[in-house]
């Protein structure tokens, strides 16, 4: 786990760098080169206009979002591991889905533009389908404060799930309002996406979410403290947290059930049984708000005050190294990136013998759902949804599986046809201009 990779300051040289500031600055002289490149290359029409959209989304977020999320702890913009890796997914799904598009002879640009609205329409839909599953984490006290909750994504909160069917949904539009053969070009960029999705993996172990559950393989791994791992372990009572364990449920009165022995809880004389009134300063009235307010408390260094209820006078002591860590747990995380990529691997080895545009979407919508499932019997992060006895994204890789049978059954019903862009536009417009003259593959 490596939250934060580096940190960028809030001002340099006195001036601010987010907001009305250096990064702007820098993002409009950019824009102006991408959208020069471009006039210069396709005219000014769609291929140009439509780089537009996300440059404007960019700029927005420089302005009105990054200056929100400057965190007064590091006095500047933390690089999370998570985001960076995100990033890394998404370029390189863009660099293999521009490579197969010149080996069919299909420019490159089309790729770029369908990589804006899926991009954004991923990035929507991931973290709609997070917030809706986990409402009561942004369920702020004023509207202000729950949409910042909701745009912050540096601490993770992305549902590929989410990211996928809304990009789906985008990829439908793309291919309806540039008139593009649909099967053939879902085929094509159908590896791209998988890998983008296995690499986005790696953010998650970088930011310690989607875990696994027990485990004593060799193999396995133990989250720090103040991962989502060891908060949820400790919330579930399966580990102490500075020193103690709570008895009872979520919202039993906070009574200590177990005190660890040569903890400093321990030498100050905290004992089983007795009842935290308040911790750091803040009353807590159940085992849920005091292991909050501990798991808020971590790193050697900081002071963690605790009152016992009663007469017993309050204790104080300074966290020393080393850091608890969470107990061994599936890196479900790395599971999920192999699995990607030898989908990935797959996808292309299989591409030389399909019989039909859309077999390797398919096979995606097939392979992927059932993968996906067994995966989400590891993961402990989930919990299960509509008494069904299954969490939300196992009923999704269902239904999804459902669909992926459906188009093999349309696509064996069909006789073998052209492979790889069967059936050219004809008309004079830009995208048929973009897409030139391409091959026509057919079977064997």
């Amino acid at each position: 786990m490596f939250q934060t990779l580096f940190v960028i300051p809030r001002a340099i040289a006195g001036v601010d760098v987010f907001g009305f500031g250096w990064l702007l600055g820098a993002w409009l002289v950019a824009s102006a080169a991408i959208l020069a490149w471009s006039w210069r290359r396709y005219g000014w029409g769609p291929a140009t206009r439509g780089q537009i959209p996300m440059l404007v989304v960019v700029a927005f977020a420089i302005v009105w979002l990054l200056p929100n999320l400057v965190d007064p702890e590091f006095d500047g913009l933390p690089i999370r591991g998570y985001g960076v890796m995100l990033l890394f997914s998404v370029l390189a799904g863009i660099a293999i889905s521009i490579y197969r598009a010149r080996q069919v002879g299909l420019d490159p640009e089309i790729i770029l533009s369908l990589a804006t609205w899926f991009f954004v329409a991923g990035i929507f839909g991931a973290r709609l389908f997070y917030v809706v599953k986990n409402w009561p984490k942004f369920d702020k006290p004023t509207l202000g404060e729950t949409l910042l909750t909701i745009v912050n994504l540096t601490q993770g909160g992305l549902v590929v799930y989410g990211s996928l069917l809304a990009g789906g949904a985008a990829l439908l539009v793309f291919i309806h309002k540039n008139r593009l053969p649909g099967l053939a070009f879902a085929d094509l960029i159908a590896p791209g996406v998988v890998l983008g999705v296995g690499l986005g993996r790696l953010g998650c172990f970088l930011n310690g979410c989607c875990y696994g559950g027990l485990s004593d393989l060799p193999w396995s791994v133990r989250f720090p403290e103040g991962s989502p791992a060891y908060a949820d372990q400790a919330q579930r009572g399966e580990l102490y947290v500075h020193g103690l364990m709570f008895k009872g449920g979520p919202m039993d009165a906070p009574i200590l059930g177990s005190v660890q022995a040569e903890s400093q809880a321990a030498l100050h004389g905290l004992r089983p049984g007795e009842q935290v009134a308040s911790i750091n300063g803040v009353r807590v009235h159940t085992v849920d708000e005091a292991h909050w307010e501990l798991l808020r408390i971590f790193g050697a260094g900081k002071t963690l005050t605790i009152k016992m209820a009663g007469d017993k006078p309050t204790e104080s002591w300074t966290l020393a190294p080393p850091a608890p860590r969470s107990l061994p747990v599936h890196p479900a995380q790395l599971y999920s990136l192999i699995d990607a990529l030898l989908l990935c691997v797959f996808l292309l080895a299989y591409e030389p013998y399909k019989r039909h545009d859309g077999d390797l979407t398919a096979l995606v919508l097939t392979i992927h759902p059932i993968t996906r499932f067994l995966l989400e019997i590891i993961r402990v992060d989930e919990e299960a949804v509509f008494n069904s006895g299954m969490s939300i994204s196992q009923i999704v890789s269902l239904l999804i599986l459902a669909g992926g049978i459906a188009l093999w059954i349309y696509l064996i019903a069909r006789r073998p046809r052209p492979l790889v862009w069967p059936g050219l536009l004809q008309s004079n417009d830009a995208t048929a201009n973009r897409i030139g003259s391409l091959p026509r593959v057919t079977a064997g």
